[in-house]
């Protein structure tokens, strides 16, 4: 084995440009495919991470009325529909992908929202309970979060997010300040961020659009749960904030998630009204599915440089027979069988495509650079592409190589010595 690979590296390196030049198929083809594969890998990646958010993992279960989300500003509370208990967050926070759950209320666009002469424009009001924030990425970046006397005292207190400080307060520093909600004075507490420093990627209008659709652009004030009736005075059903232990766990959380709550509606089917899923993963495959077909064309396409390349190993290995036939009657002459004339030819073909395999992996990863620097498109070099890679390219030295091995194999030795 070890006598073959040394001969197979003899033989290439004395013939070098000829060497070079039976590689260069399988260069251009391994390097194509790998560029390919890890831009299609970069790409996805990309589509996931601006419709999901990088480490956010998290999806929303909403109420809805066949494909619209159910607005009680308009609606008011259909009948059937209770509000989440504590049992039910328990039996949903025990599902096995989740890593913490909370339910929450909310209104969007909220008018009679104003400091002094001064009112918001079109701001949400949550509602919400003492796991929120843990789930859904925020913390309290000035002055404090609620406390469980907040929750069991009705206290009229809220915490705001950025935007509305820019909006209402400026320079000025919110903390401790009146605002009115509906007529209602609440005082804050506190300013709440998004945890997450995840920056999306937009190169293309496409990616703007998709980013758009999926993020919310701020304006949010927070109050406690129980303060909601002060407000809008009465409970109305939660919504839950679900986050999964990962992106891939997201969708099966928002089926299982719903599944359980709808268990608690007495609604009639003819209401056709449900708590389902935001599931944006399944968003992002159907996004990354759109160019699928187009992605495999392309990887055909590379491969097909690849059989160019296994012809010309073919070709190459042909002509080493022909001009190494005195030797191969020599060595069957010497008492040589047919098995170990055709493993060597062999073990030169693999090796002679295997280097050619490794040279192409490196390409590969220099053009994907290249492809991301000049067309700007992110790119994720695939492993498992490259094992591929270089096992297929041995691959092709074997089957390309068979028939040349096989003829010198089955030579005549006396025919071969006196082969001129």
């Amino acid at each position: 084995m070890f006598e073959n690979i040394r001969l197979s590296f003899q033989g290439i390196f004395s013939h070098k440009i000829r060497s070079l030049l039976t590689m260069l198929g399988i260069i251009i083809g391994i390097a194509a495919i790998i560029a390919i594969v890890s831009t299609i890998k970069g790409t996805n990646e990309q589509i996931k991470n601006n419709l999901i958010g990088s480490g956010n993992n998290t999806v929303k279960i909403k109420l809805q009325q066949g494909d619209m989300e159910v607005d009680f500003n308009w609606t008011g509370v259909p009948d059937g529909v209770p509000v989440i208990t504590a049992e039910e967050m328990q039996r949903l926070n025990e599902i096995p992908e989740v890593e913490v759950c909370s339910a929450f209320r909310l209104h969007t666009y909220v008018d009679n929202i104003f400091y002094n002469d001064t009112i918001i424009d079109a701001p949400s009001v949550y509602g919400i309970d003492e796991n929120y924030f843990a789930t859904a990425g925020y913390q309290i970046s000035r002055g404090k979060g609620f406390s469980p006397e907040d929750y069991k005292g009705f206290s009229k207190v809220c915490i705001i997010d950025e935007t509305v400080v820019n909006s209402l307060f400026g320079s000025e520093d919110p903390v401790g300040k009146m605002i009115d909600i509906e007529q209602e004075p609440f005082r804050i507490i506190g300013v709440a961020a998004e945890t997450s420093d995840f920056e999306p990627v937009i190169n293309s209008m496409d990616d703007y659009y998709m980013l758009m659709y999926s993020r919310d652009n701020g304006n949010k004030i927070f109050i406690p749960s129980e303060a909601w009736p002060i407000i809008f005075r009465y409970d109305e059903p939660q919504s839950v904030i679900a986050r999964a232990i990962n992106t891939d766990s997201m969708t099966i959380v928002g089926k299982t998630a719903a599944d359980l709550m709808n268990e608690y509606l007495t609604v009639g089917e003819k209401s056709n009204i449900s708590y389902k899923s935001e599931d944006l993963l399944k968003q992002a495959q159907q996004m990354q599915n759109l160019s699928s077909s187009t992605n495999k064309m392309l990887i055909w396409i590379a491969s097909i440089s690849l059989l160019v390349g296994g012809i010309g190993v073919m070709n190459i290995m042909l002509v080493s027979v022909t001009e190494r036939t005195r030797e191969i009657g020599l060595k069957k002459a010497l008492g040589a069988r047919r098995g170990r004339i055709l493993f060597q030819f062999l073990t030169e073909a693999s090796v002679l495509t295997s280097i050619g395999g490794i040279i192409g992996v490196g390409a590969g990863i220099g053009l994907a650079q290249i492809v991301s620097k000049m067309a700007e498109v992110p790119v994720a070099i695939s492993t498992p592409a490259i094992v591929v890679s270089v096992v297929f390219s041995m691959a092709v030295g074997i089957i390309f190589g068979f028939i040349p091995s096989v003829k010198a194999a089955r030579l005549n030795p006396i025919d071969a010595l006196r082969y001129e």
